[in-house]
């Protein structure tokens, strides 16, 4: 890096990496697994296996989730391999359960203490950014191709954006399937614009309970795949790909919040 990049172009990099190198293609056989992982680690970690009977925890809680369910592997999740992960991995070693690594780290430090480990690639980024490391791992799992992610962006999301310069709140509304990918933009508003703008994210059932009542010209809502005509006094619309998976929705609406920072002061 040059320089300080927003985040859309650090989506776009990532996505021009993720065409040039190989992303290892996630295949896990443990049928109940224990997950563990922190932060963004841990939300990628329930995004992955959400379609598993997973077990999910982090380095404060996985002692007490072993003792009380029956697992019959783990997955670690971590970007650097190091910090809580070759702690946790021979403690499980440990306790004899077959273990396996997700990493951005070919030299982790977990990597001797775990049977199987896959690494990804990643760019040089800010680290609140932390989008190609865990974004990734995620394609690893949906399996979806990054430049037909790259090339939706530029045909059918570029042209669309609004001024978002006078707005000090958004509210992104996503589709029922992808609830996993929430937390990934919520963490994201956290991380780029702390209490400077808020960012709310729910689905598009989640949003009739309750969470439109305060209205204000000032919130900007968002619908990402959803076609949003009831809620919210500002109202725009952006495409997902056709049967998009949590890899490209994620990549999609991270370009989208990277407008917003472009058009608020750095």
């Amino acid at each position: 890096m040059k320089e300080f990049i927003d985040l859309d172009t650090c989506v776009e990099d990532a996505l021009k990496l993720f065409e040039k190198e190989k992303i290892p293609k996630i295949s896990i056989s443990y049928k109940r697994p224990l997950v563990v992982g922190s932060g963004n680690a841990a939300v990628t970690g329930r995004i992955i296996f959400a379609d598993k009977d997973a077990i999910f925890a982090d380095e404060s809680s996985y002692e007490q989730k072993l003792k009380s369910a029956k697992v019959d592997g783990a997955v670690l999740l971590s970007a650097s391999g190091g910090k809580h992960a070759p702690i946790l991995a021979k403690a499980l070693k440990k306790k004899k359960i077959s273990t396996t690594l997700l990493t951005n780290n070919k030299d982790a430090l977990a990597i001797p203490y775990v049977d199987k480990s896959y690494v990804f690639p990643k760019n040089p980024e800010p680290y609140t950014y932390n989008t190609s490391t865990y974004l990734s791992m995620i394609f690893g799992k949906t399996k979806e191709d990054p430049k037909t992610t790259q090339d939706f962006i530029k045909k059918s999301i570029k042209n669309k954006i609004p001024d978002f310069s006078k707005y000090t709140a958004f509210f992104i509304i996503v589709p029922n399937e992808l609830d996993s990918i929430r937390e990934m933009f919520t963490t994201k508003f956290d991380e780029l614009f702390g209490g400077r703008i808020n960012g709310r994210v729910f689905t598009e059932d989640q949003v009739k309970h309750a969470k439109t009542l305060v209205e204000t010209n000032k919130e900007c809502f968002i619908g990402l795949g959803v076609n949003n005509t009831d809620w919210g006094l500002v109202r725009y619309n952006f495409p997902l790909p056709k049967n998009a998976k949590a890899a490209a929705a994620i990549a999609v609406g991270y370009w989208i919040i990277g407008q917003i920072q472009k058009q608020k002061p750095p």
